[in-house]
């Protein structure tokens, strides 16, 4: 049984974040630590009592397309319904469409939980809150009126198609066409990868599709945004007819089997109507406010699958009996947590699981921080820090899920290969968490490309000089603290001279930048990782004593088995970047 890590989060909220002190805001008056206590604790029964009994039967039963439309797994309606009246669709929406303001790292803690308790059922929310977000900044008034209200408290569901089978990630090759007519466009074409894009679960769906109007200019200076409900919304909100969009098939893939991935076909008759977001040709800027929130979500979806993954392989551990430990403390086979290969296992996963939920926390809290925030100049230096973060939360945490997830079923040996032991399935469904959104790569260029050169290495100077100085003025009489912090205030020296590197790469030949563009940001992962896991263990030592004092101690130990284990993966990574791209760039491709 999935347990949510309730303690975990609020370690982090409270203690290692102090995301009360957003509070300072009048926005966010009535926010606080009780307050976000009580949302954990909710979540956390809805995701043990109603989602993740569902996760293992959706697995097996998955969605099923029909002519009529994608019917979902079964007790997927029902858990749908609840999570509605439950109010969560309106977590962290605006109030004046029914929302509940709440701090984004809040909403990326629940989010979470939805993760690690049923990822093919989250996914749905998820692109739902991103259309909403969207919406509230790029939409006309009238069409904020018109969506919103029935988005935010979960009577309907919201979509991102972009894809389409022949522009993959490459989105200036849209040929989705939107022909004028009065107040509206007709729409023809097909797209692909949609996740949710058909579903029983509400009465209505409203895909957010990027599209190019007739005479529009080719690239992505043509691209605009269009919102193209699946039933037509009368003047009145009731639901008219049904528009001219189709799900034509379903993919069958490697897991997230309960999440319908959908063939839309848009204009198979007149077109489907749609109706322009903002201004024409601005369709991919606006359409990066949602990718931009999916892509930290995502992330959190690696490490939260990675967390169940870790739950389900301790169990076994302490209960699988096989073996004779080297210094076993009786005679006889004994729970195979006491190898010290599984115990190590074990650690690699728990410490990893941890470094990558406070990355992600952290960078959430910075968005908070630029929307809260109470002066300009700081709230520009916590915008710039997050939309840095970003790539590295989302491409280093969601391939730390799928490592984390692989070391899970290797702890259940043979059996982790047996699907009934449920191993298997963690493993299957983590795997799209590296492709959503952008797959790694496309993560790093986005960092190095985007983010480094753009600036030059400010932004990432000043995340460096933070890190340094923090741990430089660390101070703690615990040994196995002091460690955490030597080691983690090294890595910080490899990342600093490898941004280096890198930097003076991108400005003489940028593609030997590019060819090591992976290694720079998995490093940055590792880096950031290990500060937060030191300033962590910083903070536990300080509180070693009372109830929780074997809390703190484990934070201290997984801290410390960090800083050994997993930290030094850093040094290889800052020598590949430092060495450059050229055994890359130099290869012919014939060669490979």
């Amino acid at each position: 049984m999935y347990r949510a890590p309730v303690r975990e989060m609020r370690f982090v909220l409270e203690e290692l974040l102090g995301s009360a002190s957003l509070t300072a805001s009048p926005l966010l008056s009535d926010y606080s630590d009780e307050l976000a206590q009580s949302v954990l604790e909710e979540a956390a029964r809805f995701a043990q009592s109603v989602l993740d009994p569902l996760n293992r039967p959706g697995d097996t039963q998955g969605a099923r397309w029909t002519a009529d439309g994608v019917v979902t797994a079964p007790g997927f309606r029902e858990a749908y319904s609840q999570f509605a009246q439950g109010g969560w669709p309106a977590l962290g929406s605006a109030p004046e469409y029914g929302g509940q303001r709440v701090p984004q790292v809040l909403g990326s803690a629940v989010g979470e939980f939805w993760g690690s308790a049923n990822l093919a059922f989250k996914l749905g929310p998820m692109l739902t809150h991103g259309a909403v977000h969207a919406l509230q900044l790029c939409g006309s008034p009238a069409q904020k009126q018109q969506y919103l209200p029935k988005m935010v408290n979960g009577e309907w569901t919201g979509t991102m198609v972009l894809t389409e089978p022949q522009a993959g990630s490459d989105l200036g090759q849209v040929r989705t066409r939107a022909t004028p007519e009065g107040d509206h466009y007709h729409l023809f074409g097909q797209k692909i990868f949609i996740t949710w894009g058909d579903h029983d679960l509400t009465a209505n769906t409203i895909h957010m599709v990027l599209a190019r109007i007739d005479g529009a200019p080719p690239g992505v200076r043509g691209i605009s945004l269009f919102i193209v409900p699946k039933w037509l919304v009368n003047a009145d909100g009731s639901l008219g007819s049904r528009n001219d969009v189709r799900c034509l098939s379903i993919e069958h893939k490697l897991g997230i089997h309960a999440s319908p991935t959908c063939v839309l076909a848009f204009g198979e008759k007149s077109g489907a109507l749609g109706y322009l977001v903002g201004e024409p040709g601005r369709g991919l800027e606006y359409m990066f406010i949602m990718m931009n929130s999916a892509r930290l979500s995502v992330g959190s979806e690696g490490y939260a699958v990675g967390e169940r993954a870790f739950q389900r392989a301790a169990e076994w551990a302490r209960t699988r009996v096989q073996g004779k430990p080297p210094v076993a403390a009786a005679a006889g086979p004994a729970p195979i947590i006491n190898h010290p290969d599984v115990k190590r296992m074990l650690l690699m996963m728990k410490s990893q699981v941890e470094a990558a939920r406070a990355l992600i926390l952290y960078t959430a809290f910075q968005f908070d921080l630029s929307d809260y925030g109470p002066d300009e100049a700081g709230r520009k230096a916590a915008r710039a820090r997050g939309e840095l973060l970003t790539p590295i939360a989302k491409g280093w945490c969601t391939e730390i899920g799928n490592e984390v997830a692989g070391t899970g079923v290797q702890i259940h040996g043979g059996m982790g290969f047996i699907e009934e032991t449920g191993a298997a399935q963690y493993l299957r469904d983590v795997r799209i968490t590296t492709i959503y959104e952008g797959t790694t790569g496309i993560q790093s260029n986005d960092l190095i490309g985007r983010k480094l050169a753009k600036d030059r290495g400010v932004a990432m100077g000043a995340l460096l000089a933070d890190m340094e100085r923090e741990l430089q003025t660390l101070a703690t009489a615990d040994a196995a603290v002091e460690a955490t912090r030597r080691a983690a205030l090294e890595a910080v020296g490899w990342l600093k001279n490898s941004t280096q590197s890198l930097l003076k790469a991108l400005a003489v030949r940028p593609d030997t930048g590019m060819a090591v563009s992976v290694p720079y940001l998995r490093l940055c992962g590792y880096v950031i990782g290990g500060w937060l896991m030191a300033k962590s263990a910083a903070v536990a030592a300080a509180k070693t004593s009372g109830s929780d004092r074997e809390f703190y101690a484990a934070k201290i130990r997984t801290a410390a088995f960090f800083a050994a284990q997993v930290l030094p993966v850093g040094l290889g990574l800052a020598r590949v970047v430092d060495a450059g791209g050229a055994s890359v760039v130099e290869t012919d491709a014939a060669l490979i």
